[in-house]
């Protein structure tokens, strides 16, 4: 239990940002899912369709810090080389 009143405070807001970063993730984990069945597919048209909307969510996703910039370009970067 928080024993002060920034303590108090600073889980409030803990809370709401664990919300906040689990939705991130998880847009972040459908976007990558989406894109690999694509792949799988061999749909190629909708692959590179789809590949400027990837980019931007994982962009945004590590912009806001729920992910890591290098893991993001890395992951681009591996997919772009599949397509």
């Amino acid at each position: 239990m928080p024993n002060t009143k920034s303590a108090v405070r600073r889980v409030r807001r803990v809370k709401k940002q664990t919300i906040v970063n689990r939705t991130r993730k998880s847009k972040y984990k459908n976007a990558i899912k989406h894109m690999e069945s694509l792949i799988k597919s061999k749909d190629k048209e909708k692959a590179k369709k789809y590949f400027s909307k990837f980019q931007s969510i994982l962009m945004q996703v590590a912009k806001s810090g729920a992910i890591e910039k290098k893991t993001a370009a890395r992951k681009i970067s591996r997919i772009s080389k599949k397509i």
